[in-house]
C-alpha cells in the first residue's frame, strides 16, 4: 500500500514539470554553419565589410565617363596578378623613358607612372621595389597622405601613411592625397587646378584598378569616385598619384582592349613606375 502511494506521488509531480522537448540540432537561420564570412578588413579605425569572394578574372581595359571625367585604365585581380614597383636609382629617365619601356623590360602588362619625385630626381617619399628601401618618409605634406603597399605576405593594400608599417612592405609607393577612404570621397581637396591624374583603386578585397583620369580637380576626382567606379566594384580606397606632366599609362596588347598609350608628347620622364605583372 506504502509503495502504491509513492507511485502516486511521482506521477502528480512529473504533472508539475513536463517534460523538456525531444533534444534536436540547433536551428539555422540565415548562413549555413558551413559557410564562414571573411573577416572585414581592418582599415584604420574602421571595418569595410567583406565583399563576397568571387571567382578570379583576367585584366581587363576599362574606358568610362564618370561625372565628366574620363577614366581609362585596367582592372585586374591581385589573387592572379600583382603590382611591382620599377625605381630608376640614377634618377627620372635613366632606365626607362616612359610607362612603355617599364612595362617592356619587366614582362608586363601595363605600367602607370607613380610616385612624385624632387626636381633633382630623388623620391618625394618613401619607396620600396623588391624589398629594398629608397628615400625617406614624407610626414608633411598631403602628397605624401597615402601609401600603396604590398607586404611580406604578398597581400596588396592602400593605407594612411600612419597605419603603414615598413617593416612589413615588400613593394611601397608612397604619394598622395587619399581620394576615397572607406568608400566616401574625402573632403577638403584642391577644387580649382585641373590636371590629368594617376590613380591607383581598390574594393578593399582582390580587386584593383590602375588607369588615369582626364583633366580635374582632385575634390572633382574624389566625389566622382565616390559616386562611381570605372570598373565592375564600388572603389572602397583610392590613392592619386603624380599626374600633370608626369602621368603616363601603357596597356599592352596581351589585355583584350589593347594597346592603349597615354602620355602627352611634353611629358617629362619620372622617378619610378607601377607595372602590373602576372603571379
Amino acid at each position: 500500500m506504502r509503495r502504491a502511494f509513492s507511485c502516486l506521488a511521482c506521477l502528480a509531480l512529473s504533472a508539475c514539470f513536463p517534460a523538456p522537448p525531444p533534444a534536436s540540432g540547433p536551428r539555422l537561420t540565415g548562413r549555413p554553419q558551413h559557410q564562414r564570412a571573411a573577416a572585414p578588413l581592418a582599415l584604420g579605425r574602421a571595418a569595410i565589410p567583406p565583399r563576397p569572394v568571387t571567382r578570379v578574372e583576367a585584366p581587363q581595359l576599362s574606358s568610362r565617363y564618370i561625372s565628366g571625367i574620363r577614366f581609362e585604365g585596367v582592372a585586374f585581380d591581385a589573387r592572379s596578378h600583382r603590382l611591382i614597383v620599377a625605381d630608376q636609382a640614377s634618377g627620372p629617365g635613366t632606365r626607362w623613358p616612359d610607362a612603355a619601356a617599364a612595362a617592356r623590360a619587366h614582362g608586363g602588362l601595363a605600367a602607370t607612372n607613380a610616385g612624385f619625385f624632387t626636381p633633382a630626381g630623388q623620391p618625394l617619399g618613401k619607396v620600396v621595389a623588391a624589398g629594398v628601401p629608397i628615400g625617406s618618409w614624407n610626414r608633411a605634406s598631403s602628397l605624401g597622405s597615402g601609401v600603396w603597399l604590398e607586404s611580406a605576405s604578398a597581400t596588396p593594400a592602400i593605407r594612411r601613411r600612419e597605419a603603414v608599417s615598413m617593416a612589413v612592405a615588400r613593394e611601397l609607393i608612397q604619394a598622395g592625397p587619399m581620394l576615397v577612404e572607406r568608400r566616401q570621397g574625402v573632403s577638403g581637396l584642391d577644387a580649382t587646378k585641373a590636371s590629368v591624374r594617376s590613380v591607383v583603386l581598390w574594393d578593399g578585397g582582390s580587386h584593383w584598378w590602375i588607369g588615369q583620369a582626364s583633366p580635374c580637380t582632385l575634390a572633382a576626382l574624389a566625389q566622382a569616385l565616390a559616386a562611381g567606379s570605372p570598373a565592375a566594384w564600388p572603389v572602397c580606397q583610392a590613392l592619386n598619384l603624380d599626374g600633370g606632366r608626369s602621368a603616363d599609362l601603357c596597356i599592352t596588347a596581351a589585355i583584350p582592349g589593347g594597346p592603349l598609350t597615354r602620355r602627352a608628347p611634353w611629358n617629362r620622364p619620372v622617378r619610378n613606375f607601377l607595372v602590373l605583372v602576372a603571379r
